[in-house]
């Protein structure tokens, strides 16, 4: 999938950047009045990465930050080039044990960005979201996901539904997250390629999205919120993938 340049703002975030080896980088953009302890910490993890870096006045990084809050550190890299969908699906079928992540409309680029993060460090082979109502990979997600969004693949597909009964016909298990479900999440079987779907922040799944589910389950609650941040969620049920898949048999 290509795009516009890539945008990592604030100095978490840019150092997680640079430890992953995120493809693509450009250039490092730095406040020139800001050489304190911390920014000469980053600048020498720049240098070890080979990363170019421009020493800037805060108003060009202002306007290269597009609204970010930097703190005075902007990154910028090339649009990542992923696999088309229709040519990632047969590669799937090789893995051994394929987990994908699917977001049915989730809107705010922070929950995004916290959802690759969680992506990469479970293993998820990739993430796929309809083309339409579904939050840009911009800087705020880039943010978010603190140097992920260049380790984890994103589709976008036109009708996420279609992409649900092809993955069926690929072998795939199609596994909801709601509130409804009528299994619990510790008690569902996660083995095997695994789809994993997870719904707007506020409106859940879709009906048609939820149709498509092989079965709908749920996050015991014992509190008396009714539902978690679709992020966390997101964490969650990925550790419990994890948790299955690697306990003793």
């Amino acid at each position: 999938m290509n795009g516009p340049t890539r945008l990592t703002g604030g100095f978490h975030a840019v150092a997680a950047a640079l430890r992953n080896g995120a493809a693509g980088i450009e250039y490092l953009a730095v406040d020139r009045n800001r050489l304190d302890k911390r920014m000469e910490g980053l600048l020498q993890l720049a240098r070890t990465m080979r990363v170019k870096i421009r020493l800037v006045e805060r108003a060009e990084l202002d306007e290269l930050g597009q609204g970010l809050t930097h703190q005075g550190v902007v990154l910028l890299a090339s649009p990542r080039i992923t696999p088309q969908w229709d040519d990632f699906l047969p590669l799937l079928k090789e893995q051994p044990h394929p987990l994908l992540l699917l977001l049915d409309q989730v809107e705010d680029p922070r929950n995004l960005g916290a959802i690759l993060r969680s992506a990469e460090v479970f293993g998820v082979s990739g993430v796929v979201v309809p083309r339409m109502h579904s939050a840009p990979l911009g800087p705020g997600a880039e943010k978010a996901a603190a140097g992920a969004a260049s380790l984890v693949d994103l589709f976008k597909v036109s009708n996420l539904a279609r992409t649900m009964e092809e993955l069926k016909e690929a072998g795939f298990q199609i596994i909801g997250l709601a509130e409804e479900g009528s299994t619990s999440l510790p008690r569902s079987d996660l083995s095997g390629p695994l789809a994993l779907v997870l719904g707007n922040e506020e409106r859940g799944l879709r009906r048609l999205t939820r149709e498509h589910c092989d079965t709908l389950v749920s996050i015991p609650n014992q509190g008396r919120m009714a539902s978690l941040n679709v992020s966390v969620a997101a964490g969650i049920v990925l550790y419990e993938v994890m948790r299955q898949r690697l306990a003793p048999r």
